[in-house]
């Protein structure tokens, strides 16, 4: 396969014959290095190289401007901006939120040589309409609005001025001022013959330079079009040569040549549909497998070309490690590294911080990021002061931190350079960000990782172009306008990768494929909204403007991606065209108009084939987790078991053996935090221990209605006292924990109300509060000591019966207490509320035998219910044959965990 250009290369060798007097513009600085290579590939002879120039370079050298940076740009557009605009301004940051898209219709104007005092009095002329109004005063918003746009013709004046004071222009006025330079330039290179090779969609400024080389010197242009599509008077691909040679006075004389005969050469093309993203990486990857294993040699004319550049990370992990020799022509994205999100979590808590510190959460956050647990780790890595510090945080339950109080936990160095008691201005912030980075290098010097250190060395210089900007533009004074800077450099940064590019397989976005040719073409992504764009659009003109201005709009921007397309379909031999079946707005939406029309096609329709491919999915067999008791583990067992097992710790096992094993065998709890509202577990502690303080006094006596009304006054200063000791170093007094407050104060008062009415109805006396119960069992089978154990709330008698009473804050119902089936009690755990209700009514018979008790449960969501008694066939008194029945269950469950030969095997929660 010949390359267009190689093919343009050798017709320009037979009809010049030297090559030294030639300048070669292209339309990327990449396909210059392609021609280089053509060059010297088709030269016998050493010889002096022609000049290569991408069109960019070659404008910028016309103009006489060099080509500012995008943030340069908006620097100085918002300088302009604060001199220019009256009224109310906006602040940097938030300028900056729609500076960049004023920048492009700026650009976009000068490029397209739009005559500017004409399109900003139309703009205004708009704008008068849009907010016209019988009022005869408008609004102050309005009238700062109105003049915004009364002043966008001084404002685009001021900008192009203060740039091209310091020898620098945006694109467009580059394009502009090159146009005004042009016939000077052309006389400077009389001598020198100027030939334009690939283009395809020229903007205005593009179209005046090249014709008027075309028309007052010898220069020649090369078009990469096929006859198929240019013949073709409604195909998008040929949309803008077709104009050209219609308009350029150029054509009239000279016949405008194409490519012949290419694009209906037979090809193998495969459209594959593949459900979401990163599966389109993954069957790319298996392609270039089965490629590399067909014939190796292949991959050496072979491009990958994204659609959407954000492949790139997933395709680089797909690609099947054997093949070697990739070049990426793409960069890593900066803000794809580990390191940015270090300093995002930086700015982050440091924009949040209030009058009352940091909260936990940012600090414990930045602390725990892999480059600070290396930074605060010991040589020997047996201590880390960043784990220690979080630890401390949630130990003491601080939910908000500064200086003082982390200085109280630690005294390292390091720590200053995180958090630091300094009044916070930007160029403090950045010098902290930058000495951070050298703390880290050195930490990062002794391990000798290469990657880290590049990731260091760009975040360097990054923070010091923020310096650099900061004291020369002092309107960037708050950490917010900084981030947004920040971000802002850090989207454009990009990691270059080492490769070959001449060499090996290629991996390339669609604009960087213009001019170049490959036997071997995979293009992800084709759907509709990334090939092509579809109509996003990004500015502050009008379409029916952009119109009547001759700017580009979707339309103009729908023919270069169908362009690009085709061209490298044009001498490619074997073509994979790979969409996502599965529309997304963020990822594209359904299969792209472009294949519908090579489908439509009966000229190349017969060349495809067309396929769906999904991820093989195997379907892992369910195991069953099982845990052998081996003698360590009987061992604990016998342990626990010796100790008392709990009623809550054997509803555990009914619930999930294996969390019985975890939790009360291994003793794995969940992992220590701070409690910024008050836990489940805090909450019912904090309800039990109030009740026991207020009805301790009428232990072993009858309670008294006019008793009970005396609590009522106590139960604020109680419960607050309680919360106290179970929940420091935090303020009930507004947020969550007010309301956690109250509904304790709720609960516990609904509570002793329901009891004041009771006392007034039964004899009721409290025989016990907090009773620590103890009760060794005989298992059979079982030859060790077994006890289980447990605190009962409460125990009285009322009108002469007994009753065990357990508290509990969360919701219950009859339902859980109702028991037709013995076995479902040790079995199912839904009746576990049930089961400890008569673990507790087993251990006092132990302590105090009796002929019969009744068991209930107080729930305090559901108060109005009153006692909850446990029920067995609707009978609730518990007599010595019912704790018979339940001894029998009871030593079938502990038998269970005892046996030696009984793993503890998870069960599926229902």
């Amino acid at each position: 396969m010949q390359s267009f250009l190689e093919e343009t290369l050798l017709t320009i060798i037979k009809k010049e014959g030297s090559l030294e007097n030639l300048i070669f513009v292209l339309p990327s600085k990449r396909a210059g290095t392609f021609l280089k290579n053509a060059i010297s590939k088709h030269t016998s002879s050493t010889i002096f190289a022609p000049e290569i120039q991408s069109i960019e370079d070659f404008v910028e050298n016309i103009s006489g401007l060099a080509y500012a940076s995008s943030t340069q740009q908006l620097f100085e557009l918002y300088k302009a901006y604060t001199t220019t605009v009256k009224g109310e301004q906006d602040t940097f940051y938030a300028f900056s939120k729609w500076g960049t898209t004023l920048l492009q219709d700026f650009n976009e104007i000068d490029r397209y040589l739009v005559d500017t005092k004409k399109i900003f009095s139309h703009l205004n002329a708009v704008q008068e309409i849009n907010h016209w109004t019988v009022e005869k005063d408008k609004s102050t918003i309005i009238t700062n609005y109105m003049a915004f746009w009364n002043s966008l013709e001084e404002l685009y004046t001021a900008f192009n001025t203060s740039l091209k004071q310091d020898g620098l222009g945006h694109q467009g006025l580059v394009y502009r001022e090159a146009c005004a330079n042009l016939n000077a330039y052309i006389q400077s290179t009389s001598k020198q013959k100027h030939l334009f090779i690939g283009f395809n969609a020229l903007n205005t400024a593009e179209e005046l330079i090249i014709q008027t080389i075309l028309e007052n010197t010898n220069a020649e242009i090369y078009w990469d079009l096929d006859e198929y599509f240019y013949s073709d008077p409604v195909h998008d691909a040929g949309f803008f040569i077709r104009q050209f040679s219609k308009q350029w006075h150029y054509f009239k004389d000279k016949p405008l040549q194409v490519t012949n005969g290419n694009y209906l050469t037979p090809k193998n093309i495969t459209i594959t549909g593949v459900p979401k993203n990163v599966s389109q990486a993954k069957y790319i990857g298996s392609v270039l497998g089965k490629l590399y294993n067909d014939k190796k040699s292949m991959l050496t004319n072979t491009a990958v070309v994204l659609g959407d550049e954000t492949l790139l990370n997933p395709l680089i992990n797909a690609i099947p490690e054997e093949i070697n020799g990739i070049n990426i022509t793409m960069g890593f994205p900066l803000h794809k590294s580990p390191l940015e999100s270090l300093f995002s979590q930086l700015f982050d808590l440091y924009i949040r911080k209030d009058e009352k510190g940091w909260y936990y959460q940012h600090v414990t956050t930045v602390l725990n990021h892999p480059y600070m647990q290396l930074l605060f780790a010991t040589e020997d890595n047996t201590i880390n002061t960043a784990d220690a510090i979080c630890n401390q945080i949630k130990s003491r339950n601080w939910i908000y931190v500064d200086v003082a109080k982390l200085q109280l936990i630690s005294s390292t160095s390091n720590l200053d350079l995180l958090f630091y008691k300094s009044n916070l201005t930007v160029p403090v912030f950045i010098k902290k960000c930058l000495a951070l980075i050298l703390a880290v290098k050195e930490k990062i010097n002794a391990e000798g990782n290469g990657l880290e250190l590049e990731y260091l060395y760009r975040f360097h210089q990054l923070f010091n172009q923020l310096n650099n900007l900061v004291v020369k533009y002092p309107f960037l004074n708050d950490l917010q306008s900084l981030f947004g800077l920040y971000k802002e450099l850090l989207s454009s940064e990009t990691l270059d990768f080492k490769g070959e590019p001449l060499k090996g397989l290629q991996i390339m976005g669609m604009l960087e494929s213009r001019n170049l040719d490959f036997e071997t073409v995979l293009l992800t992504s084709v759907n509709e909204g990334i090939l092509p764009s579809g109509k996003s659009n990004n500015s502050f003109i009008p379409f029916d403007i952009k119109k009547m201005y001759g700017l580009p709009t979707y339309k103009e921007k729908d023919a270069v991606y169908t362009y690009h397309f085709y061209r490298l379909l044009q001498r490619a031999k074997n073509i994979y065209l790979v969409y996502n079946t599965e529309p997304d707005v963020l990822e594209g939406g359904e299969v792209s108009r472009l294949i519908r029309q090579l489908l439509a096609d009966s000229n190349i329709s017969n060349y495809i084939t067309e396929t769906i491919a999904f991820p093989e999915i195997k379907s892992p067999k369910k195991k069953v987790v099982s845990i052998q008791k081996d003698a360590h583990l009987m061992e604990l067992i016998k342990g626990i078991a010796a100790y008392g097992f709990s009623p809550t710790s054997l509803s555990n096992y009914i619930r999930n053996p294996l969390d019985f094993y975890k939790k009360n065998i291994l003793k794995i709890n969940e992992l220590e935090e701070v409690e910024e509202t008050v836990a489940a577990n805090t909450f019912g502690t904090i309800v039990h221990e109030t009740l026991d303080e207020l009805y301790q006094p009428f232990v072993n006596t009858f309670l008294e209605a006019e008793q009970l009304k005396a609590l009522l006054p106590k139960i604020n200063s109680t419960v607050r006292k309680h919360f106290a000791i179970h929940y420091k170093n935090v303020s009930l007094e507004e947020g969550k924990n007010l309301i956690a407050f109250n509904v304790v104060l709720k609960y516990v008062e609904n509570f002793i109300k329901l009891e004041i009415e009771s006392a007034k109805k039964h004899k009721i006396k409290i025989i016990g509060l907090e009773l620590s119960l103890k009760t060794a069992i005989n298992v059979p089978g079982v030859n060790f000591p077994v006890h289980i154990k447990g605190k009962l709330d409460r125990i009285d008698e009322i009108d002469g019966v007994l009753r065990v009473i357990d508290y509990k804050t969360g919701k219950v119902e009859q339902r859980n207490l109702n028991l037709s089936n013995w076995e479902d009690i040790v079995e199912e755990y839904d009746k576990s509320k049930a089961f400890q209700l008569l673990c507790y009514a087993y251990m006092y018979n132990h302590l105090v035998p009796v002929d019969k008790v009744e068991a209930g449960i107080f729930s305090f969501k559901n108060i109005k219910a009153g006692i909850l008694k446990f029920s067995e066939n609707k009978n609730s008194i518990i007599t010595q044959d019912t704790l018979l029945k339940f001894t029998k269950e009871l030593h079938k469950l502990v038998g269970a965990i005892c046996d030696p030969d009984q793993p503890f095997v998870a069960k599926e929660i229902k």
